[in-house]
């Protein structure tokens, strides 16, 4: 039996863009993955960074100090984060090195072990390799080629962020023919997590292509299919089963 993939589609908002120099993680969200379909678990909780944010990141993100000032520390959730992201799925992050970054910064600030930097499934490179012809490769870049609807994106936010880079991770992988789940989210505030309950409904088709035979390939067609019709007391040797016969035919078939 083939083992599932699991991965984990995350992104973090921060107080600044110096993790060495006393930046902190402030927010944090996270969609697993099964087999590349979204599996309706997610992680999300904002921060007490435990210092003021500028406001020109706030700019950014519209997190503020005052909002965050009753929120948990990373110490307080980091075991929550770490049993969520599991310790050997792979983490799939856009320019993911910033964010992995912050993370082992903040891990290790608690002398906890670092997450290896080989799990790490960069989108921004990936969209490099996969669209070498695009001039920029940001996340609004990417939802524009791909089509993805980004208009609730007003400010940076994790896991708003997290779900519109699913839809462009699966969209670099090749694209997704069904969309198995549309997510109705409903936030539940516990001890400041929080924690997202996720509604599957029945998968949207797009619609099939239909293209119509020619008189003559319908001919061809037929011809072939009757060339699998047997003897009732022989079976002719054909490279091929039977796919469907006509009515008025012998319904013998290889199988």
């Amino acid at each position: 039996m083939t083992e599932n993939i699991r991965e984990i589609v995350f992104d973090t908002e921060t107080t600044g863009f110096a993790y060495d120099k006393g930046d902190r993680v402030i927010d944090i969200g996270c969609i697993e993955l099964i087999n590349h379909i979204p599996s309706g678990r997610t992680f999300q909780v904002y921060i007490n960074p435990e210092r003021e944010i500028p406001e020109e990141v706030v700019k950014v993100h519209g997190i503020t100090s005052e909002f965050l000032a009753d929120k948990p520390k990373f110490a307080e959730i980091v075991d929550d984060f770490l049993n969520f992201i599991g310790e050997d799925s792979m983490l799939v992050a856009h320019n993911g090195t910033f964010d992995m970054n912050f993370i082992n910064a903040e891990l290790n600030r608690l002398n906890y072990p670092l997450l290896d930097m080989s799990r790490l499934i960069d989108t921004l490179v990936l969209s490099k390799k996969v669209n070498p012809h695009l001039s920029r490769h940001s996340l609004k870049a990417l939802c524009k080629h791909y089509g993805v609807d980004d208009s609730k994106r007003t400010v940076h936010g994790a896991l708003l962020d997290s779900q519109l880079l699913t839809d462009v991770y699966l969209e670099l992988l090749g694209g997704k023919e069904i969309d198995f789940f549309k997510k109705s989210t409903e936030e539940q505030h516990d001890d400041n997590v929080v924690k997202t309950t996720v509604q599957p409904i029945k998968g949207e088709f797009h619609e099939s292509r239909h293209f119509k035979a020619t008189d003559e390939e319908l001919e061809i067609h037929d011809a072939f299919m009757k060339s699998f019709v047997v003897d009732k007391d022989k079976v002719t040797q054909q490279p091929y089963p039977i796919l469907w016969l006509d009515d008025n035919q012998e319904k013998n078939s290889v199988s």
